[in-house]
């Protein structure tokens, strides 16, 4: 297991390495820092003076190490467009985005699993035929059309629920929570439900079709041969063996939620990183595009690693076989 870790935190660190490249290079062919700080009436002394002080006239590798460090200690310099620290204003925006996709999937996984398990053992029935329904319109509506359907419906005909901002909020240290007060909880729900939509279609069509597999196995037919019961077949066994390919996906599902949650966060103007992002591609912002982008690779990359974990918790198959392999 720690052979299994130690070559996943150097895989890991690789991946880092070569987005933090790719970041860097935002900073040398995307616009220059240098005339964005001093606008085009900069005389060259002006100019000379500046990129000496960024560190701009030194050599290639020599800013990119510079730019590793700097970067490992969360510093990506000054926003462009804000004159703020970016690591600033990433801190700010961060617990937004981080509550708005911890909510999303949390509705995902409890309203989208038990759907897949009953898909799978009532297929057939009128409600199940409902299910997939529903589904494929998850799957196949764009998320920026189901967020203003939901604000046409709920805020704007029924007025049940707000249509922006993120409500009233509770400082918990450097930490900004709305899952802390009723406002705050009555703003998030119309955005959680437009990021969950997708994601638990996605979950239970996976946990419809991974159970009617499980379902077809000789282990499972052997369990209706001891005489076990329905309960015990379908919950005891096959949820459990269903939910490791489902594990893959809610990981890599998660990571996307907080990734590409900048559609919702425009349409609902929810003060996130992804509406951070919009802004700063908007205003060629490149040190907080160069920090998101590390940021979110990040995440996947702390995802990926404890889904990998969870999978050898899990999944006895792979205690044993790495077991034998070593």
């Amino acid at each position: 297991m720690l052979a299994f870790i130690l070559r996943r935190l150097i895989q890991a660190v690789i991946v880092m390495v070569s987005v933090a490249f790719i970041a860097f290079l935002l900073f040398q062919y995307v616009g220059d820092p240098v005339v964005f700080l001093l606008g085009q009436d900069a005389t060259p002394a002006q100019v000379a003076e500046l990129r000496r002080d960024l560190g701009l006239d030194q050599p290639f590798f020599i800013q990119f190490w510079h730019f590793l460090a700097n970067a490992a200690q969360g510093e990506f310099g000054l926003s462009l467009r804000q004159g703020a620290k970016v690591s600033r204003l990433i801190a700010e925006r961060l617990p937004a985005t981080l509550e708005l996709a911890f909510v999303a999937a949390m509705l995902a996984l409890v309203i989208g699993i038990p759907m897949g398990v009953y898909a799978a053992l009532k297929r057939g029935t009128f409600l199940s035929q409902v299910f997939m329904t529903i589904s494929l319109l998850g799957v196949s509506l764009p998320t920026f059309l189901i967020g203003i359907l939901l604000i046409l419906i709920f805020a704007v005909m029924l007025g049940w629920f707000p249509s922006f901002g993120r409500g009233e909020t509770v400082k918990v240290g450097w930490w900004t929570s709305g899952l802390l007060t009723p406002k705050g909880w009555h703003h998030i729900v119309l955005p959680a439900v437009t990021l969950a939509i997708f994601q638990l279609t996605l979950i239970m069509r996976l946990v419809r079709a991974e159970m009617l597999e499980v379902l077809r196995t000789d282990y499972i037919k052997f369990a209706r041969a001891r005489g076990l019961t329905n309960r015990a077949i379908h919950f005891g066994h096959a949820l459990k063996n269903t939910l490791v390919p489902v594990m893959t996906i809610t990981g890599l599902q998660l990571g996307g939620l907080i990734a590409f949650a900048i559609i919702t966060e425009t349409v609902f103007q929810w003060p996130g990183m992804g509406l951070l992002f919009i802004q700063a591609v908007t205003f060629a912002d490149i040190p907080v595009m160069a920090a998101y982008l590390c940021l979110i690779a990040l995440i996947f990359v702390v995802i990926n690693l404890i889904v990998d974990m969870l999978y050898v918790a899990v999944d006895p198959r792979l205690r044993i076989g790495r077991a034998g392999g070593h």
